[in-house]
């Protein structure tokens, strides 16, 4: 079943709503909602991350909201306490614009069971 696009729009804002509220800041986009959930699954508080690191956010951020589909498995943690994934299906082949709708959804899943939303 396909969730109406309006709906999701609306989940869209009012989750960007919840963040500027609660970090003082409305989040620029999809990647930026995804560098706080990086953030929050690395579980290691706010601090500066080097241009490396932020990179490693996102892709633990996408890895943990494709979880949920069964694209990825958490492996486990480093020595750093830094999460792992692995590809556990083959991501199917979507255009941009696409793909960006697909991750909100998944996004929106994310902080829904985190009983954020």
């Amino acid at each position: 079943m396909e969730e109406d696009e309006s709906n999701i729009e609306e989940r869209w804002q009012a989750l960007l709503n919840f963040l500027e509220k609660t970090i003082g800041k409305r989040p620029a986009d999809l990647n930026a909602v995804m560098f706080l959930i990086g953030v929050q699954e690395l579980g290691q508080g706010v601090r500066q991350f080097t241009k490396e690191q932020k990179q490693d956010l996102m892709h633990i951020a996408i890895c943990r909201v494709l979880s949920k589909a069964g694209f990825y498995e958490l492996e486990g943690l480093d020595k750093d306490g830094w999460p792992h994934w692995k590809l556990v299906n083959k991501l199917p082949h979507v255009d941009l614009l696409n793909q960006e709708h697909l991750l909100k959804i998944y996004v929106l899943d994310y902080f829904e069971d985190e009983g954020i939303l």
